[in-house]
């Protein structure tokens, strides 16, 4: 018992560590997403140029940082005439390159992991479109298409169905001004986190326990810490297959990541391990039904060589310029709940939170919540002021 009350001890205090950067991402994000709309979005991601890639990337990283409503979100585009390479640019934006991610991370980890984050998240990008470019024949693309043509549901349809964005005319300020401004970013902002808390909670309690129960002596043998030179090798390569088996994605994986490089996995493996939360069990299973299981296949084997990839640069990098930082720094936290700036900063955000939730709750969006997971081809759902 004192070993699981151990536990919930941790994911307790990590959750009130990082609520209020959590609160303040999702409401950033929601103010985007607001003013954004989905038909904006197809229409800019039509090929795989460069420019493309990279406005895919901004765009992905202003939208969701829910894994599931990405891939389905992705597939959504695909369909709708998006390219297929830019569609999982804004995939891999949406879980990797969000702020509250890096938030959390320079909270829990240190600020080179926020800057490894968008460091590596656009080579990330680069890697994959060139993966793609070497290795995705057009038979395979095309059998990939009829398959997403048949729109079978996987995970959190009715959330990427959404466009909850600001309907009317205007200037980009009227719109973000506006009464139904407001009414928006408060649904996209509850319905994020509806979307990611089963995900945050379940890393949030994996981390607890794995923190509490495993030893040091297994994260030590398992990424060879006793010989620096191949454990800088070994760890991009081992991260992301535990990111594969832990089954826990977008920002749940953070905590976890935490318990690895305090365990002793390189700073390039923790890169790769957060980048891998795109090819997760549930996630490859998402993407046979999909894309068919040949595609699957093929994109569980190129993302894994991209987050791989992103790993050994931010290794090369930010061991190159001595920014790899003090593994001591980095903290499961324990000691609860104190009046200190965390505790403050909560009830500040908690209190932004819990008007946005009535917001939403008086607005009609209620409803919302119970077709999340509802058909891929349902139609879009907007708010009223």
């Amino acid at each position: 018992m004192d070993a699981i009350g151990h536990a919930f001890g941790l994911a307790g205090s990590m959750t009130w560590e990082i609520l209020w950067a959590l609160i303040l991402g999702f409401a950033l994000s929601a103010v985007v997403q607001a003013v954004v709309r989905r038909a904006t979005i197809v229409r800019l991601l039509g090929d795989d140029r460069p420019r493309t890639l990279a406005l895919a990337a901004g765009l992905g990283a202003a939208s969701s940082s829910c894994s599931y409503a990405a891939v389905a979100l992705a597939r959504s585009l695909f369909r709708k005439g998006a390219n297929f390479t830019a569609a999982m640019a804004f995939e891999i934006a949406s879980t990797n390159l969000v702020v509250e991610l890096g938030v959390i991370l320079a909270l829990l980890m240190g600020w080179q992991f926020t800057v490894a984050e968008f460091v590596g998240g656009p080579i990330m990008i680069v890697a994959l479109a060139v993966v793609f470019r070497l290795g995705l024949r057009r038979k395979l693309l095309d059998e990939a298409r009829r398959q997403a043509e048949k729109g079978l549901a996987g995970s959190m349809e009715g959330h990427a169905a959404m466009d909850m964005s600001v309907q009317r005319d205007g200037s980009l300020r009227q719109r973000l001004f506006s009464p139904e401004a407001f009414t928006s970013v408060s649904h996209v902002f509850v319905m994020e986190w509806a979307a990611i808390w089963k995900d945050l909670v379940g890393g949030l309690l994996i981390a607890g326990a794995i923190g509490a129960w495993v030893p040091d002596a297994f994260w030590q043998s398992l990424f060879l810490t006793g010989h620096p030179t191949a454990a800088a090798v070994w760890g991009p390569l081992v991260g992301p297959l535990v990111a594969v088996i832990s089954f826990v994605c977008s920002i749940g994986n953070v905590p976890l990541a935490v318990v690895l490089w305090t365990g002793g996995i390189s700073f390039g493996g923790v890169v790769a391990f957060i980048f891998a939360d795109l090819i997760i069990l549930p996630v490859l299973n998402i993407y046979r039904r999909y894309y068919g299981l040949r595609m699957a296949a093929f994109l569980s084997a190129a993302f894994y060589a991209a987050a791989a990839i992103a790993g050994y640069v931010a290794e090369l990098v930010f061991g190159g310029l001595g920014l790899v930082p003090d593994r001591g720094r980095a903290h499961l936290p324990d000691e609860g709940i104190s009046w200190n700036y965390t505790t403050w900063l909560d009830i500040v955000f908690l209190v932004v939170a819990a008007a946005l939730v009535v917001r939403f709750a008086r607005s009609g969006g209620m409803p919302m919540l119970r077709v999340m997971g509802g058909s891929p081809d349902g139609s879009d759902h907007g708010q009223t002021a």
